[in-house]
C-alpha cells in the first residue's frame, strides 16, 4: 500500500530522497482522512522549511489542514500542477500529487522518520 522507497512522518507526510534532494507529499492515509482536496497552498521556491513545522496547507471538503515538513532545507521546486488541479493529490499522492522538492540541509533527520513497515504499524487501528 505504501511505497517502500520513501520515509514517513507521524503527521502523515512522506519524503523520497535522491542525493541531497527530498520530494515531499502527503500519504495515502492522509489523503483518505482528508477527503476530496479542493485547494493547496505551497511555499515559494527559495523558502526554508523546517522538519516538524508547517510549510503549506490543503483544503478539503472536510477541513483545512497544515502540511508539516518531514525535513529541513530550501524549497528548490514546487508542484504548481497541484495548485491548479488539487485532485491530483487524491488521484496519485505518491506520484503526480507530490508537493515540493527540498534541498536537504540535515540528512540525519531522515533517521527520525519511519520506514514503510513502521508506518503501516503506526496507522494500523488498535
Amino acid at each position: 500500500m505504501h511505497p517502500e522507497d520513501v520515509k514517513y512522518s507521524k503527521s502523515h507526510e512522506w519524503v523520497k530522497v535522491l542525493g541531497d534532494l527530498g520530494t515531499v507529499g502527503i500519504t495515502e492515509f492522509a489523503k483518505d482522512e482528508l477527503g476530496d482536496i479542493v485547494n493547496v497552498e505551497l511555499p515559494a521556491i527559495g523558502a526554508t522549511v523546517r522538519a516538524g513545522d508547517p510549510f503549506g496547507s490543503v483544503d478539503s471538503v472536510k477541513a483545512v489542514s497544515d502540511i508539516m515538513s518531514p525535513v529541513t532545507g530550501e524549497v528548490v521546486e514546487r508542484n504548481d500542477d497541484i495548485v491548479e488541479s488539487p485532485e491530483l493529490i487524491n488521484e496519485d499522492p505518491y506520484g503526480a500529487g507530490w508537493m515540493i522538492i527540498v534541498k536537504l540541509s540535515d540528512p540525519a533527520e531522515l533517521d527520525d522518520l519511519m520506514t514503510s513497515d513502521e508506518y503501516e504499524q503506526y496507522i494500523e487501528p488498535e
